[in-house]
């Protein structure tokens, strides 16, 4: 897949009146991206010249070089780090350990075997505990801006016993299926589906009305990374969310994995921050931004996943 960023660039100038509050945010998550991956110097001065041509202005503080900032670090250390109202969009797929440590179905492929505690596995799942998932959610909710969304990934265990929960924190507006169009694995019924949660801190719309609630998008096999999720699952979801108006868009993923999430929000012209515990996906998902920065190329998903003959593209 190639990228190029978009050479509509927008310079932002200052304005005349600025909220106290406002600007710290801005400058504490300026901060942040600053210290977060590098971008191909060519791409970011292609974006300038281009802006330049376009409205003869200086363009010292152009900022349509989308940024990414990836960090190592438990979910809820991390969102306590980040200002408040500082986010535009939560999308995340969380490590849910309720399917897992509940059911005890016995030993798996990515989480080795879910009875043996101690074991060397691939990540460590969240601990998904009424009490635990409470404080995630006030932590989304403080970092989230007004009217703006929070799209939450659910197995079909958790959605039963944390699901309900999302109510207490912000407005469940609906609850998405993902198709994976081909059969996976599963005990008792084989799974081809996922839940998205869609919720939302206040008002906002989407940006279309012929999304569907449904989104057939396949998924991935023999991927680096055991769970990782087509980009263009989370590319629907910001695309969803960010309106054509908006600049400085950030999009966070607190549970990043393989970086799809980050890829997604790079590809729609937004920023990204976000964390996980795992050593090897941090660093899988900071060689892979890193390589789409520079290249324009997702050396992690060579081929797309949606299919319009399929479904009909709404993004």
């Amino acid at each position: 897949m190639i990228y190029r960023p978009s050479s509509g660039a927008q310079v932002n100038k200052p304005q005349k009146r600025q909220n106290q509050k406002g600007r710290s945010i801005r400058m504490s998550l300026d901060s942040l991206l600053d210290h977060g991956l590098p971008f191909n110097p060519a791409l970011n001065q292609e974006s300038r010249n281009s802006l330049a041509e376009k409205t003869h202005e200086p363009t010292l503080e152009v900022r349509s070089v989308p940024k990414a900032n990836i960090t190592q670090q438990d979910v809820l250390m991390f969102l306590r780090t980040l200002p408040a109202e500082s986010i535009d969009l939560i999308i995340t797929d969380p490590a849910y350990s309720g399917m897992n440590q509940h059911l005890l179905l016995g030993r798996g492929r990515i989480v080795g075997n879910y009875q043996e505690k101690g074991e060397n596995r691939w990540f460590e799942e969240f601990h998904d505990t009424p009490e635990n998932y409470g404080q995630f959610l006030s932590e989304c909710k403080r970092v989230l801006k007004n009217d703006r969304h929070l799209f939450l990934m659910f197995d079909s265990f958790s959605m039963l016993s944390l699901g309900a929960m999302v109510r207490d924190f912000f407005n469940v507006k609906n609850i998405i299926t993902w198709d994976k169009v081909n059969i996976g694995m599963g005990h008792y019924f084989r799974r081809q589906t996922e839940f998205i949660l869609f919720a939302s801190k206040g008002k906002r719309p989407v940006t279309r009305r012929d999304i569907p609630d449904i989104w057939k998008i396949k998924r991935l096999y023999r991927a680096s990374y055991p769970t990782q999720k087509p980009v263009e699952l989370f590319e629907a979801m910001v695309a969803s969310s960010k309106a054509k108006s908006d600049t400085d868009f950030v999009v966070c993923d607190p549970f990043v994995g393989s970086g799809s999430s980050a890829i997604a929000a790079l590809r729609q012209g937004s920023h990204f921050v976000g964390c996980d515990t795992s050593e090897i996906a941090v660093s899988l998902s900071r060689k892979r931004v890193d390589a789409f920065l520079k290249t324009g190329m997702d050396i992690e998903q060579e081929k797309p996943a949606f299919d319009e003959a399929i479904q009909k593209k709404f993004w």
